[in-house]
């Protein structure tokens, strides 16, 4: 009980302020990514996996064949409107915390594929965490955007899940 009725009653900010950076890092190195690829940008995407550029050092290496088992969705390609609600299906089944990188101008922007059938951008679609642009983009511009996805997941807040306190 606070005795001094002047002093505020202790609070639990130093802790979840530590255990939001425990799990920040945590993370931040355990990114679980389904690729949904679409067009010529997977040669590069497929590089940037290789040994040259080795993305499992940054915790990303093994792509995740179900969006239920993933929390990086690295839309890689064009997208069309008849691809639009399925890319929002999969999008939903992910758990939460999600994260989102378009891949490529054509993720970006619809590219140079500025017809009736392409969507321009995939943000009118599901929100996005990181636009990395290229055509295709260099493998050193791709693990620049997974970093800053990175920074991104460590500096947010993680709620615990059925506190006890």
């Amino acid at each position: 009980m606070n005795a001094d009725p002047r002093r505020p009653a202790p609070t639990l900010d130093f802790l979840t302020t530590k255990k939001d950076e425990l799990i920040g890092w945590a993370r931040k190195f355990s990114l679980f990514p389904y690729p949904f690829v679409t067009a010529c940008c997977a040669m590069e995407f497929m590089s940037v996996s290789s040994t040259l550029y080795d993305t499992d050092r940054f915790g990303a290496a093994l792509p995740r064949f179900s969006p239920r088992q993933s929390d990086l969705l690295m839309v890689v390609g064009t997208v069309n409107h008849k691809q639009a609600p399925i890319l929002r299906k999969i999008y939903e089944q992910m758990c939460e915390p999600k994260w989102v990188i378009a891949f490529g101008v054509c993720a970006t922007s619809g590219g140079f594929y500025q017809n009736y059938a392409a969507v321009a951008g995939i943000d009118r679609i599901i929100p996005v965490d990181v636009f990395i642009p290229g055509c295709p983009p260099r493998p050193e511009m791709v693990i620049d955007g997974i970093m800053k996805l990175q920074d991104k997941i460590a500096g947010s807040k993680h709620p615990i899940v059925n506190e006890r306190f």
